[in-house]
This record gives C-alpha cells, structure tokens and sequence, in this order.
C-alpha cells in the first residue's frame, strides 16, 4: 500500500468513508497493528551493491558481546534469533566485496561466522495480505506464557 495515499483515497479504494477510515486507522495504529508509515530506499543508489546474510555460531561467553556488537554495525540491517545450529542471522548491505571482507574478519572474535552472498531477491518485501472485507479490528488476544 502507498503510505503516501489520503485518508480519502483509501477509503474510496476500501468502501469506507473518509470519516471511518480515518477511525479504523487510529484504531490499527494504538493495537500496534500498523506501526509507521515508511519508504522503501534503493540500497543500490546508495552504493551499497553487496547484500549478504551471515549466520553466527557463538559460545556463551560470546552471546551478549555479539548482540551489543552488531548494535553498533551500520553494515547490519536486521538481526535475528535462531532456533537451531546458528544462534543469529544477520542480514548486511556492504559497498564491495572488500567491506564485506572486513565486516567477517570483525566479526571473528565473537563466534564462527558463515556468509551466503545474495545474488537477488525473486520476492521482496511481501506485503501482508488481508483476505475478504477489511477486518473489524478488536483489541488483541491475551498471549498465554
């Protein structure tokens, strides 16, 4: 969706007036459904041509340096928690290959890193698809711990 779009133009493309769009909005908006509204940057037009995922194996003692570590890494777009043989994926954006290079050796010392090149992305970037009439949204189920 455009997050450019007014209040009006959504409501013409969803069958809702401007009035309960807006509504439905601020509603999505406090249950944390909808969490910004954001543009999307063509890395490349950055020069940053390298996109790389590295999974990392770390030990114990390593864990908690590695996580306040990538924290400081511009190189480091998204950082996740594994179930598994890895402990974190990280997905990196370099300018060349000898950047990615130094980003590996740096992070060396905090576990065993192993880096998989992307070479590109068939789907990028999915948007979440709401099926059939838009959903009257009610507060959030209580998660059972």
């Amino acid at each position: 969706m455009n997050a450019r779009l007014s209040v009006a133009e959504l409501g013409r493309r969803i069958g809702l007036s401007p009035t309960a769009t807006a509504e439905r909005l601020k509603q999505m908006e406090e249950l944390g459904i909808l969490r910004g509204y954001t543009i999307q940057i063509d890395r490349e037009a950055l020069g940053l041509e390298v996109m790389a995922f590295i999974r990392m194996s770390c030990g114990g003692q390593n864990y908690h340096r590695l996580l306040e570590y990538v924290q400081t890494l511009e190189e480091v777009r998204e950082c996740h928690h594994l179930t598994g043989g890895d402990d974190f994926l990280l997905k990196v954006t370099t300018t060349s290959m000898a950047n990615l290079e130094a980003l590996i050796e740096a992070l060396l010392p905090y576990g065993n890193p192993v880096t998989s090149l992307v070479l590109s992305s068939p789907v990028e970037h999915r948007k979440y698809a709401v099926t059939g009439r838009l959903i009257t949204v009610t507060k959030k189920p209580a998660r059972h711990r």
